[in-house]
């Protein structure tokens, strides 16, 4: 489709801010989607498009953690298979599944994460006993990674928290670790989509390159600042996922597979 320099110089840039929010506490979706629609990308396109950003913001946070030495690659890599495996099923699910029934739960798991984090005493940058194994870190991954392919909104903070309240970790490792996960469903879902012919491959590869640099920034800010700048934002951009969804964002989403 055809859009305006003007159209994508603003899509670009909200693609950048969406790619340090998204990194630091997950939920760029819910600046790139509104803003790729408002543009007259259709619905499914929107959401396939910013799936490329969001990969890409992904894989330069994850450089960046790696670099810093914040990822144990070892114990990530089956999970982040599982999340990848999840979200190929769930974007396959969607396509025969109405999504509706799921924006009456997800603003309830929101605030609860949300609840969670502004209340919980002990959430820091030490890691603590892990409540669960790594099998049942395997299967929360493929979970939420089919949450990803087949919703998607607060998929980056549902991982954090997880990561923080079952499995142990303190919040920058845990913030760190969940965009390797989000990074294996983002490109699991976009393997479907794309497949699909959905993805407006220019326009998602301009603002992909933008929320690249958001992302490294991201992270940047995320391991000067740790908890003092993640624990805020996870519960700040769980309440404006929450309020978004209440305000219907799930009207289009139920809509995106209707024709």
């Amino acid at each position: 489709m055809d859009l305006g320099v003007g159209t994508v110089a603003l899509l670009t840039g909200a693609a950048f801010v969406a790619g340090v929010v998204d990194t630091i506490a997950g939920g760029g979706g819910l600046l790139t989607i509104p803003a790729l629609m408002a543009a007259g990308v259709p619905p499914v396109s929107a959401i396939a498009t910013s799936k490329v950003q969001s990969a890409f913001c992904a894989a330069s946070a994850v450089h960046t953690f790696a670099r810093s030495g914040r990822i144990d690659l070892r114990s990530i890599v089956r999970p982040a298979i599982g999340a990848s495996v999840g979200a190929v099923l769930g974007g396959a699910a969607v396509q025969f599944v109405d999504p509706a029934f799921l924006t009456g739960l997800v603003p309830v798991l929101l605030v609860m994460m949300a609840g969670y984090f502004a209340f919980a005493p002990r959430v820091s940058d030490e890691d603590r006993h892990a409540r669960f194994n790594a099998r049942a870190l395997l299967a929360t991954a493929t979970a939420i990674g089919f949450y990803d392919g087949f919703f998607g909104p607060g998929t980056g903070s549902f991982l954090a928290a997880a990561l923080v309240a079952w499995f142990g970790m303190g919040l920058v490792k845990a913030t760190a670790h969940a965009k390797v996960l989000n990074l294996s469903s983002n490109l699991g879902a976009l393997l479907v989509l794309g497949i699909g012919g959905k993805v407006l491959w220019p326009l998602g590869l301009l603002m992909a390159i933008s929320s690249s640099a958001g992302g490294r920034l991201g992270a940047h800010l995320t391991l000067r600042a740790g908890t003092r700048l993640i624990r805020p934002m996870l519960v700040t951009m769980s309440l404006l996922l929450t309020a978004k969804l209440l305000m219907g964002v799930g009207d289009w989403l139920s809509s995106l597979f209707a024709s």
